[in-house]
C-alpha cells in the first residue's frame, strides 16, 4: 500500500503547486505540510479538506487499495 502522504505530495506535484501553496489552502505552517507527505494515516476531516482542495478523489484511491476485487 502506498502510504497517503506519498499519494497527496505525488497529486499535488502532478498539479504543478507547492507545499507552500498547499499551506496557503489549508491553511497551516509549509512545514506541516512537508509532515502530511511522510504519514502512514490521515485524519478524514483533513483528507476530505485535501480532496476538495486539490479535487481530487482520495477516497476512492484508498478504497481501491482496500477492495481490489471491487468495481
Amino acid at each position: 500500500m502506498e502510504r497517503i502522504g506519498e499519494k497527496i505530495k505525488a497529486v499535488l506535484f502532478a498539479q504543478h503547486h507547492s507545499a507552500k501553496w498547499l499551506a496557503e489552502q489549508i491553511p497551516c505552517e509549509r512545514t506541516n505540510v512537508y509532515d502530511i507527505f511522510k504519514r502512514t494515516d490521515i485524519n478524514v476531516n483533513l483528507l476530505k479538506q485535501l480532496c476538495v482542495i486539490l479535487d481530487y478523489d482520495f477516497f476512492a484511491d484508498l478504497s481501491k487499495e482496500v477492495f481490489p476485487q471491487k468495481k
